[in-house]
């Protein structure tokens, strides 16, 4: 018994022992000394660097199909699952294109009205939008037969025909209002019957980018089966710099915040 005491005091002591020696040589830097709040941080980077590895490669997937100027459409894809996935751990600050919305028509006519530029009735009514009253029920119309936030398709054609002024490489005679096919150097894009036809090609454009979902009406859109599905489901992410895939509606810089911050004037009833 008393040797075995022995024993079990000479253990303790090295025990003892080591963990001293463990603790100066962690003081003298010999071994790093990581705390758990620490080890919590790295593996967080690692998951991080890891989702954007994978993000890379899978943009090397992507066919893509010109130089669009305002436009980013990639090559066919239609599960856009990845991109979903991205899209859940998204920021809750992220404005959604799908959805219902509370704004109203008539947010969307003071909006405009806001900008003191005039409303192009002379060109406008001959494809059925006489006053600014009936271009924004249509967009109303569409937008919300297919799922989209009115206010986006709105808003996304303010931006893109200045307050439907023009003056870039697309005619107001073309009905085209958010620069559909464009490529610059003077390429005009795509052209629709009427301003009904135009904005839902517009619309529908835009569901092909927010979600894997299948369109509700006949599709008009020419460019709806090149673009990769749910790649954009927020409409921060239209801009191809802002896209955790590079891919997008268009290549200017901040596009789709551009596009969020002019909703929130129109929310707001301030100026344009």
């Amino acid at each position: 018994m008393e040797n075995r005491k022995r024993e079990r005091i000479i253990e303790a002591g090295m025990a003892l022992l080591l963990v001293i020696t463990l603790l100066a040589a962690g003081q003298s830097g010999k071994i790093p000394v990581v705390k758990s709040q620490e080890i919590q941080v790295q593996a967080d980077s690692g998951k991080e660097n890891e989702s954007k590895e994978k993000g890379n490669t899978e943009n090397t997937d992507s066919e893509t199909t010109g130089t669009e100027k305002n436009s980013g459409d990639t090559g066919k894809n239609e599960s856009g699952s990845d991109m979903e996935s991205v899209a859940v751990a998204a920021s809750a600050a992220q404005y959604p294109i799908m959805g219902k919305s509370d704004v109203s028509v008539q947010e969307m006519v003071d909006y405009f009205n806001r900008s003191g530029r005039t409303y192009p009735a002379a060109a406008l009514a001959a494809g059925g939008a006489d006053s600014i009253e009936t271009f924004c029920q249509i967009y109303y119309e569409e937008a919300t037969a297919e799922g989209v936030r009115p206010e986006v398709a709105y808003v996304q054609a303010m931006k893109e025909t200045g307050f439907l002024q023009y003056g870039g490489d697309a005619s107001i005679e073309q009905y085209n209002f958010a620069g559909i096919g464009t490529t610059g150097n003077g390429v005009p894009g795509n052209s629709y019957a009427d301003v009904r036809t135009g904005i839902l090609a517009q619309v529908q454009h835009l569901k092909a980018y927010a979600t894997t979902e299948p369109l509700n009406e006949a599709c008009v859109d020419e460019r709806y089966e090149y673009v990769k599905k749910a790649a954009a489901p927020y409409v921060q992410w239209l801009g191809q710099q802002e896209n955790p895939q590079g891919t997008g509606w268009a290549t200017g810089k901040n596009y789709g915040y551009d596009i969020v911050e002019m909703i929130k004037k129109m929310r707001e009833g301030s100026e344009t």
